[in-house]
């Protein structure tokens, strides 16, 4: 006996793929390149369904907990039933206080959380809303390189152009942001900035962003200060706020996470703070896109906030003796000693003879396929990328001396495979000349 089901128009025509039909996504997104870390992605999915143990040190994706006292209060408060109703776009009240209370006790920031903070579904969220709030056809947004992907598709996606300017000398940064705003018709309108910066790890001090307000001001520039690197920091540096450069309110807005020194990245708990016409722009945006983050993690983040200063000092100490670790082990195989001053990746240039023979992608892709350690190629951060590996300090000292020895046999392997094909390509003219 057989059973007939019937076939729905719509299944049938999926099953089907009719080409009479087309999907003409809008210009915004015809306008994103592939994404470059998909391939990558894609392979470690692979390996490790098959049983293969890989070494992420590819995404900054914290491994460490929150603190008990933080979970225990999301427990809590998610066991009252006025906490799952809608909460407001822009945070809770008592949230953006304790937000102003940190900036005011760590940089001497002054804060109104009523018109000068906000919150956000983590950083990234915030930033692509603030550009699409600033930004549209025909403007101009200036954004370090090599870049973090989202300070150029965010730009892209509000249906403005970035121009991107070299990271690595901070005096000839501010140099040609001046330049471009000089030459460049109509002026660039929004400057972005991310320091500690990522992926390359640059970092500035406070009178760099003294210099920026002044150019902010003479060319009517916005800026936005990416900070969300502002609780990792090693060798006793300590990450500067731009808000707490004079002035500074009066042209930009700074965002902050609790992803990081926090290890909440999963919670998506971001701010912004600063100039009060900005924050509007930004609220008025998220009004229109979401009812705001669910409230039992706002309270919990305020005790995060409250009560865990140390944990925050102290994770980063594990981070520092995680990048020693990572360096340590890549300076005894003869790579450039690339310590980083604060954040969570080590921008490591890859060594002779290998940068010579072949593409950043490539070599990310044969330390995956041979040595099963996850990198990020630097090129996935633009043309200037291309060179660097950027490694992320997520895996414990352990894994990571491991991710080394790993990587040590895969070039040696390697290199005795180059040899071979080498030798084997002179062989034949050797031959013939002795003939």
């Amino acid at each position: 006996m057989s059973l007939s089901i019937p076939i729905s128009h719509l299944a049938l025509r999926r099953m089907t793929n009719d080409p009479a039909f087309q999907v003409d996504t809008a210009q915004r997104v015809k306008r994103l390149p592939p994404y470059l870390f998909g391939k990558i992605n894609k392979r470690i999915y692979e390996k490790r369904t098959a049983g293969d143990d890989v070494i992420e040190l590819g995404m900054g994706n914290p491994t460490d907990p929150p603190q008990d006292l933080v979970i225990e209060k999301l427990t809590e408060a998610a066991q009252d039933p006025r906490n799952h109703r809608y909460s407001k776009s822009n945070g809770i009240a008592s949230l953006r206080r304790e937000v102003g209370a940190k900036y005011f006790k760590k940089y001497g920031v002054r804060i109104d959380p009523e018109s000068e903070a906000i919150v956000c579904l983590g950083s990234k969220e915030g930033f692509s809303h603030m550009c699409l709030a600033l930004m549209g056809p025909g403007d101009t947004a200036v954004v370090p390189a090599p870049y973090f992907p989202v300070h150029v598709y965010a730009v892209a996606l509000a249906g403005a152009n970035a121009i991107s300017l070299d990271v690595s000398n901070s005096d000839k940064f501010l140099s040609d942001i001046a330049y471009t705003c000089e030459t460049l018709y109509p002026k660039p309108k929004l400057l972005i900035l991310c320091y500690p910066h990522n992926p390359s790890a640059v970092v500035v001090e406070q009178a760099f962003y003294d210099e920026v307000v002044k150019l902010a001001k003479r060319y009517n520039l916005m800026v936005i200060s990416d900070f969300a690197y502002a609780d990792v920091a090693f060798d006793g540096y300590k990450p500067p706020s731009f808000l707490a450069s004079e002035g500074a309110i009066d042209v930009g807005v700074e965002f902050t996470t609790m992803s990081k020194g926090y290890n909440m990245a999963g919670w998506r708990v971001g701010f912004c703070c600063g100039n009060r016409e900005m924050i509007q722009a930004l609220a008025t945006i998220k009004g229109y896109y979401d009812y705001g983050m669910f409230q039992a993690i706002q309270i919990a983040a305020i005790m995060a906030l409250r009560h865990t200063d140390a944990a925050v000092e102290q994770q980063s100490l594990i981070y520092q003796s995680r990048r020693d670790a990572l360096c340590d082990g890549l300076s005894r195989l003869g790579w450039q000693d690339a310590r980083p001053k604060a954040g969570m990746f080590v921008w490591q240039p890859i060594p002779e003879p290998w940068r010579s023979r072949m593409s950043t992608m490539d070599f990310a892709m044969m330390l995956l396929e041979e040595g099963n350690v996850a990198v990020s190629p630097g090129s996935g951060f633009g043309p200037a990328g291309e060179g660097f590996l950027r490694m992320s300090l997520v895996e414990n000292e352990a894994r990571l001396r491991q991710a080394v020895r790993q990587i040590r046999a895969c070039l040696k392997e390697a290199e005795g495979k180059y040899n071979e094909v080498e030798g084997a390509a002179f062989a034949p003219a050797a031959v013939e000349s002795q003939s």
